[in-house]
């Protein structure tokens, strides 16, 4: 195999060689036949191009060689009730609407449940596969928290092929991962979490049991950071363009040092292969979140009890905000330590600590960051000018999904012109003692271009509650006349509380 280095970026043209005097005839030739009133930038003459230094590595060879032992694959066995076609079929694409009389139907019955019609199905046992990594010489692994769920017996498959039973000892599933346990008399080859967040561009080795092929190796590089997929409310994923598939979760993604960065954890895919994006969880987070776990099998994060937001452009401009930054709370919980503490509605969260928060995601991890009975600093922006509040932070219990019912009647309706609303009180409409209800708006208006939709309740309008029509348009003039390009409001729908700059027209 050649060793001639590959330049790792875009060089200068070489200077020497026979080019090179090609290359300088040429210039000369140009330059004789410039006039004196001739201008040449003086850009084009001092402007240097990019140029870097680092060379590709040679080999991934030593990496894979040192790290390979310690990622195992992961075997999961649970009892599920399979998945079976109906007696209709219902279970095949395309035949759900099968008439009882089409002559398959005799198939469906014969096949697809037990004579005489009953549905009835059996319990099986199910297995799947998924990577993980040891951590530690006594036998602590790390993999996905999707890859263990309902799962009831585990078996790791080492390199060389050895089996080891292995017991749970706790799962995340905010953050998708999940600690196992082989007790053996061996001491295990263990990797380390990086210490250093990965930058994009640098290399990265993905080893894992891709389709259940056993110990598999594709390298590539950081493609970005911060990703949010949706996945949970902690998202902060590592890009990574390494080849990863199916079975590969749970498994690492190691730096050059032989140091894992991240645990794969999803793809984006379309067509259900590799198509180049996969997303880790970085180390940082797993580094917390495997502590936890290993300590008691749970992991316990702080809690400040808000609903929150981001802030647009249009809700930084009605609260005199400079910059679109920070999280917005449209609701404190009742009994929440935010509450507490005298957090309010429309209060907008800048830093926690002294350090500065972009939006609601920054926050929310910022904050589960913390141990229960931690007291956090909150720099919040209230009534125009900046603040301090000091909060006891609780411990973060599953939260209750609330639902609300609106039907609105139509009786006492006022319509607001300049907002192409029509509204309802609340109380009149059984939607709660507080607030104005949309019965109807302009498809065309601000406020539906805003989201808001009929039988949203309307709580606050610029910062003062709201109980009539007749209050709306009252502080829509007075918002206004005060010169402000857009108006406040508190919102309700049907399970969450949130704010809506909506723009109103100067008076």
């Amino acid at each position: 195999m050649s060793t001639k280095k590959i330049p790792a970026a875009i060089r200068r043209l070489p200077r020497g060689g026979r080019k090179g005097l090609v290359v300088g005839a040429l210039a000369l030739g140009l330059a004789g036949g410039l006039t004196a009133q001739t201008v040449v930038p003086g850009q084009f003459a001092l402007a240097d191009p990019v140029r870097v230094d680092a060379a590709a590595p040679q080999s991934f060879a030593p990496v894979v060689a040192a790290v390979k032992p310690a990622v195992v694959s992961v075997r999961v066995t649970s009892d599920r009730t399979p998945r079976m076609m109906s007696s209709r079929g219902q279970g095949i694409p395309g035949f759900e609407d099968l008439p009882r009389d089409h002559p398959l139907q005799r198939f469906f019955r014969q096949f697809g449940g037990k004579p005489g019609g009953d549905d009835a199905r059996p319990q099986r046992r199910a297995s799947s596969q998924g990577s993980g990594f040891f951590i530690s010489e006594d036998g602590y692994l790390v993999t996905n928290e999707h890859v263990v769920a309902g799962g009831s017996e585990f078996t790791v498959v080492g390199d060389d092929g050895r089996e080891y039973e292995a017991r749970l000892i706790g799962t995340d599933e905010r953050t998708d991962l999940a600690l196992l346990k082989v007790d053996a008399d061996t001491e295990f080859t263990y990797v380390e979490f990086a210490e250093e967040a990965p930058v994009v561009g640098e290399w990265v080795v993905a080893v894992g049991n891709p389709f259940g092929l056993g110990g598999s190796v594709t390298a590539g590089i950081v493609s970005a950071r911060g990703r949010d997929i949706g996945a949970g409310p902690y998202d902060d994923f590592i890009q990574i363009d390494a080849p990863v598939n199916r079975g590969n979760s749970g498994g690492p993604a190691f730096n050059t040092k032989g140091q894992v960065i991240g645990v794969n954890a999803a793809i984006f895919s379309p067509s259900g292969g590799n198509v180049g994006i996969a997303f880790a969880i970085p180390a940082s987070t797993a580094t917390n979140i495997i502590a936890d776990l290993k300590d008691d099998g749970t992991v316990v994060r702080g809690w400040l009890g808000v609903q929150i937001q981001p802030v647009s452009a249009d809700i930084a401009e009605s609260l005199g905000l400079e910059e679109a930054k920070g999280a917005i709370v449209a609701e404190a919980q009742a009994d929440s330590p935010a509450l507490q503490a005298g957090i309010e509605s429309g209060d907008t969260i800048l830093t926690v600590d002294g350090e500065a928060i972009d939006g609601p995601r920054e926050l929310a991890r910022k904050i589960a960051g913390y141990p229960p009975e931690t007291v956090v600093e909150l720099g919040i922006w209230r009534d125009g000018r900046k603040q301090s509040v000091d909060v006891t932070l609780g411990r973060l219990q599953e939260k209750a999904s609330v639902t609300a019912a609106v039907e609105p009647t139509g009786e006492a309706t006022a319509f607001v012109d300049s907002l192409g609303l029509e509204l309802a009180s609340a109380s009149k409409v059984g939607a709660g003692e507080r607030g104005v209800v949309i019965t109807d708006l302009a498809n065309d208006s601000a406020a539906a271009e805003k989201g808001l939709k009929r039988g949203d309740v309307i709580l606050e309008v610029a910062g003062k509650q709201v109980d009539a029509p007749g209050d709306v348009a009252s502080a829509v003039l007075g918002a206004s006349e005060g010169g402000r390009k857009a108006i406040l409001m508190r919102v309700k729908s049907e399970n969450a509380t949130r704010f809506v700059a909506v723009p109103v027209a100067r008076g």
